[in-house]
């Protein structure tokens, strides 16, 4: 009966990869936008609903 691999294993195993430049662009714009999306929630949430 064979053993499964075990993930821990398995990973230590992975070589890492750099990232693409369109994976780099898209986790800055995806930051980017996270930013001002909170932004604007929080400039709506007190001209609109002031506490």
């Amino acid at each position: 009966m064979s053993q499964k691999p075990k993930v821990g294993e398995e990973m230590r195993k992975l070589v890492e990869e750099p990232l693409l430049p369109a994976e780099k662009k898209l986790i800055a714009w995806s930051l980017g936008l996270g930013v001002v999306l909170l932004g604007a929630l929080v400039w709506v949430s007190r001209t609109f609903f002031p506490g």
